[in-house]
């Protein structure tokens, strides 16, 4: 049973319909306001096979507005690369003296890993912690880079990675309900973008299967998928 601000907020939107974007935002913004500002997330279905290589669906893009959730970043570096990351304003930064603190105190007060390559050995001994919470630098996500202070700017500007999970949706957050309609609107727009040009060579028939806008606690819409 859901609670009683999810059944209000089944008032005001209409969860059969299927609303055009910008449409879409103004109810869900309409909705009775939670105790916190939400988050609201993109979900989208894709008409790809996330099993095959060549149907992959990955990538980062910057939003414009960002997510409204500062990212505490992580940098694996050595020599002069610790200061340019500190500089360019990441939380932490460290080497192989990091390792035991993750392992044994199992820490984890960040949300982004970026290390520089000659750093990926040492990084990879932790790998089996760090997969499974999606905290695995990547090349493909730019957090794998000489260019620590790039990837720390970019990361607090608002880069997120999108991705396909198994069954082949990508989840992702556009902001907080307190940005408003337009910013969120620009945030939709830039990251649809994003992920229509990413669409794989190998995936065949309808790209855009389905598309939902939710905030964190509220019900999702369903948004025209003709409209990107």
């Amino acid at each position: 049973m859901k609670g009683k601000r999810y059944q209000e907020c089944l008032k005001v939107v209409d969860t059969s319909k299927i609303y055009d974007p910008a449409e879409a935002l103004e109810a869900l913004l309409k909705m009775p306001k939670a105790k916190f500002d939400e988050s609201v997330e993109l979900h989208v279905k894709l008409g790809v096979d996330s099993k095959h290589a060549d149907q992959q669906v990955r990538g980062v893009v910057v939003l414009p507005n960002g997510t409204g959730k500062t990212q505490r970043v992580l940098v694996f570096a050595k020599g002069d690369k610790l200061e340019e990351a500190k500089n360019a304003g990441a939380d932490f930064v460290g080497g192989e003296e990091l390792l035991p603190k993750i392992e044994k105190e199992n820490w984890f007060d960040y949300d982004v890993i970026v290390a520089t390559p000659d750093m990926m050995g040492v990084v990879g001994r932790i790998g089996k912690l760090l997969g499974p919470k999606g905290l695995m630098p990547n090349p493909k996500s730019g957090t794998v880079t000489m260019d620590v202070a790039k990837a720390v700017q970019e990361i607090k500007a608002g880069k997120i990675e999108y991705r396909l999970d198994k069954t082949n949706i990508i989840h992702c957050p556009i902001g907080k309900v307190s940005f408003g309609a337009e910013k969120l609107s620009e945030n939709l727009t830039t990251l649809m973008e994003a992920i229509i040009k990413a669409k794989p060579a190998a995936a065949k028939g309808q790209y855009l299967r389905s598309i939902s806008l939710t905030t964190t606690m509220g019900p999702g819409l369903k948004v025209n998928v003709t409209k990107f």
